[in-house]
């Protein structure tokens, strides 16, 4: 098992699923965080910052992250940026790759899923970049990171919320900044992240969950094997 997760800004992929990231880590199961961007155009902070705030949480989390440097509010699924997740996707080989939910209100958010999915579809054709084996992840999921829709699927995430929380606040100048302008970010958002989290938790009985969208259907062979 391996986990691929992308997201077009260092903190995106934590709002959406630090809590099961959390959970995979704590059972060595390897996590790479892709962002696509640095984040360069953000009202607050800086890309030093953010690399340095991205590195805490990345100890935290105990996942492994790499950055693609496509330019922030420029995701504009080119053949480049394209070729450069294909060829990301058929070297890591993940089992299961997950990335932001498209409806969003930022729209780079909504970009990246595109983008993800282009890529996604090209990882799969044999004569496309034949200098690196076709492949495609086993599941693939949608994580949210401002939306709040009901999820296909709700992960309890009870015992690992404190990470999740520890992580997201190690972005400082994002949702705490102390010289800044005002943004949604700044406006309690991790609590807002954490009521949603307990909204999801109450759709499946526990405290706290994450919910993912799903792309395609669960595929179950035998009645005995619905959850």
């Amino acid at each position: 098992m391996k986990i691929v997760a992308i997201g077009a800004h260092p903190d995106d992929i934590e709002i959406g699923i630090a809590g099961m990231t959390a959970q995979w880590t704590g059972d060595r199961v390897p996590v790479l965080y892709v962002d696509l961007t640095r984040a360069e155009l953000s009202s607050n902070g800086d890309v030093v910052t953010r690399a340095q705030e991205a590195a805490t949480a990345d100890r935290i989390l105990g996942v492994r992250r790499i950055n693609l440097g496509f330019p922030d509010r420029g995701l504009l699924g080119t053949a480049d940026q394209i070729e450069a997740l294909v060829r990301l996707i058929r070297t890591e080989r993940p089992t299961h790759l997950l990335y932001p939910y498209g409806v969003d209100r930022h729209p780079d958010h909504g970009a990246c899923a595109r983008l993800v999915e282009e890529a996604l579809f090209n990882a799969g054709i044999r004569k496309y970049m034949s200098d690196v084996p076709a492949y495609r992840p086993d599941s693939v999921y949608q994580y949210m990171i401002n939306a709040h829709v009901r999820p296909d699927v709700c992960i309890d995430i009870t015992a690992t919320l404190d990470k999740k929380v520890d992580a997201l606040t190690s972005y400082a100048s994002q949702f705490t900044p102390v010289d800044g302008v005002d943004t949604p970010l700044t406006d309690a958002y991790v609590d807002r992240v954490v009521a949603r989290d307990r909204h999801f938790g109450s759709l499946i009985g526990t405290d706290y969950a994450e919910g993912l969208m799903t792309v395609k259907p669960y595929v179950v062979t035998q009645a005995g094997e619905l959850a």
